[in-house]
């Protein structure tokens, strides 16, 4: 199977398509005017702590305070057996279990990780247990275990992985080894173990800076997670129509020590756009139709 990834950027959008053997299975779009902020990391002021609920309300600087359940309050334990992706939140059955008033105070600031967008008159939803993807491998801040997707089913592969992730382990942090590490060798894993302990340095660093409520990360927009995401050694090439942002993708592979830096390529025909020239649009316009017409000769009829 011939797989590919166009990414076509507009001043007013971002448009990524994922081909296989020239058929588009995957749009992706983004706007300025909408962008997420899940994933995004803050250092938060607690605002109100609910004991009812069990919760407390956080301000991080959006429009409406972020809530934080009492389960996302406590400080991670060693509960996940480092074979999942969980995480590893549990307490044991003889521990009680503290309450959200022993936890925090208002006024308290507090490093928390948007795990749900805000929607309508809801705030976003928050977590203190961060974790910090890289292209292969997870940092989660915080805990002492390493961890193995559990897509990667090849036992022998499984205790290969954790193994080499265990000898990478950085102090005070756990990692969870991603499904596109299979088949992958230390040095790719080292990268990314060395971009994310970086990273969550600087995390540190402007939160002792810096006082609440205040962004401290924010999570890569939609054309570098699908390159961290989604660039594995089965995608042919990625091609990018926009220059700015082909050197990004680039550097950004280079923080990552990727090998697969050479498959990313820069669309320069100024003539015919590039979602033109794959006939991608036409694509999108019969997938958006009323009547969606299946490879077997029947259709659906959608309303």
């Amino acid at each position: 199977m011939r797989k590919q990834i166009l990414v076509t950027v507009e001043s007013d959008e971002t448009r990524v398509a994922v081909l296989e053997d020239d058929r588009l299975v995957e749009i992706y779009h983004e706007r300025p005017s909408t962008q997420r902020v899940a994933g995004n990391i803050y250092k938060g002021r607690v605002e109100n702590v609910l004991p009812g609920m069990q919760a407390a309300f956080v301000n991080v600087g959006l429009e409406r305070n972020a809530f934080l359940y009492v389960d996302d309050a406590l400080p991670r334990g060693a509960g996940d057996d480092g074979d999942g992706e969980g995480d590893g939140d549990d307490l044991p059955d003889d521990v009680k279990r503290p309450t959200i008033t022993e936890i925090l105070k208002p006024g308290q600031e507090i490093i928390v990780q948007i795990v749900k967008e805000p929607t309508g008159t809801k705030g976003a939803r928050v977590t203190r247990h961060l974790t910090l993807p890289g292209r292969l491998l997870v940092l989660m801040p915080g805990v002492d275990y390493v961890g193995v997707s559990r897509r990667i089913q090849d036992e022998k592969e499984r205790q290969r992985l954790k193994q080499l992730a265990q000898s990478l382990q950085p102090p005070g942090a756990g990692l969870i080894v991603r499904t596109a590490a299979e088949g992958r060798g230390e040095q790719e894993l080292r990268g990314d173990v060395q971009y994310l302990t970086r990273l969550w340095a600087d995390i540190q660093q402007r939160a002792r800076r810096q006082r609440a409520p205040v962004l401290l990360y924010k999570d890569l927009g939609l054309v570098f997670r699908v390159v961290r995401d989604m660039l594995t050694p089965e995608v042919e090439r990625v091609v990018i129509d926009d220059a700015g942002e082909y050197r990004r993708v680039l550097e950004l592979m280079a923080a990552f020590a990727s090998p697969l830096r050479e498959r990313v390529e820069l669309y320069q025909d100024r003539e015919v756009g590039l979602f033109e020239r794959y006939g991608i649009n036409e694509e999108i316009e019969r997938a958006l139709k009323r009547r969606v017409w299946l490879k077997s000769g029947g259709y659906l009829v959608i309303d």
